[in-house]
């Protein structure tokens, strides 16, 4: 099967590293024999894949550029929205048939447009059931959930504790994400920063990553003693094991595949029970959730996790459903959806 995948974003954050996951995966299947990347030519993806076998990448600046140069092939995958007005016109063009990855829960504007390209998609993927639900009203086939996988790589361990040595005796609570606080919910944790900052000093909240709120936030909470911007780290997968506490406050969130990074990295968290989180977060089972925006309730429970052994037992019982979410496991629930489509396949 040739696979081309369509991702037009303009940096790189989770959907793009769902992206490079699959693609890295399918890469390694005898029944993939060739993938194209549609991108941006300055994409972040280019590097990410560049050493990927049998990947070759076609820039487009926009959903009407590129079409030519991509050609035939089996399948268009498109993985966001600007990807899925690519993949209909593609579709046009050749007649190729094209899947759409739903990443995101918020909701789906009605227009003719978005109607139309939704309707004739082969199948349409959603994150997690509350994604599900939304775009199944737009698709005349069942909507196949599929999540997103944690980052399969081998923590340096010298990185966490190099990191944890500039902050001896503090327990660490971490978030990373975007700092853009209506999406990621950075407000909600300086609120609980704020709350506990005199009653429990040695607990200290480190934020990475960067955004269009950086400044804003960085000046809001310049009082604040308890609270670190450590900035943005590509490789943060080094830094998650530094952690007491993985803290992710979203006010919105497709599913958050961070968190299967900070569980992987035996890290417990607390998330908001909003959107596709409720999918990989069980309430005191693999982590703690807490109502969206509700800064108090966020504060009750960090308080809570300061006892080791609860730490223990979610980190655990989060550890033993990994396998779920691994990127071979993402690609073969892909596989199945490409399949029926490969012109050599067998009954």
């Amino acid at each position: 099967m040739h696979i081309i995948h369509a991702n037009l974003a303009k940096g790189f954050r989770g959907g793009e590293r769902q992206t490079t996951l699959l693609i890295q995966a399918l890469a390694k299947r005898a029944d993939i024999a060739r993938q194209t990347l549609v991108c941006r030519p300055d994409s972040p993806l280019r590097a990410e894949l560049g050493d990927t076998p049998n990947v070759t990448f076609v820039a487009a600046r926009h959903q009407l550029a590129g079409h030519r140069r991509a050609g035939h092939a089996t399948l268009v995958h498109a993985h966001d929205a600007k990807a899925v007005h690519w993949a209909w016109l593609q579709r046009q063009l050749f007649k190729t048939p094209y899947l759409i990855t739903r990443r995101v829960d918020t909701p789906i504007k009605r227009k003719r447009s978005n109607l139309a390209f939704y309707k004739s998609a082969y199948r349409c993927v959603a994150l997690s059931g509350v994604i599900a639900r939304e775009v199944q009203p737009l698709s005349p086939q069942p909507v196949v959930q599929i999540p997103s996988a944690f980052t399969p790589l081998t923590p340096d361990p010298s990185v966490a504790d190099a990191f944890r040595a500039h902050y001896p005796g503090r327990f660490l609570v971490g978030h990373a994400g975007a700092l853009v606080d209506r999406h990621k919910g950075q407000r909600v944790l300086l609120d609980a920063a704020r709350q506990l900052q005199h009653s429990h000093p040695d607990m200290l909240f480190v934020f990475f990553g960067r955004g269009e709120d950086d400044i804003a936030l960085k000046q809001e909470s310049a009082t604040l003693e308890n609270v670190v911007w450590a900035g943005f780290k590509p490789d943060i997968g080094n830094y998650l094991p530094a952690l007491d506490v993985f803290a992710f406050p979203s006010r919105n969130e497709g599913l958050g595949s961070v968190l299967l990074d900070a569980m992987r990295a035996g890290v417990p968290v607390i998330a908001s029970h909003t959107g596709g989180i409720p999918d990989i977060v069980h309430q005191r089972e693999t982590g703690l959730l807490f109502p969206p925006g509700d800064a108090d309730a966020l504060a009750r429970g960090l308080i809570e996790l300061r006892a080791q052994a609860l730490r223990e037992r979610l980190a655990e019982q989060a550890s033993r459903r990994l396998a779920d979410y691994s990127a071979d496991a993402m690609a073969s629930a892909y596989l199945a959806l490409y399949s029926p489509l490969d012109p050599h396949r067998t009954a």
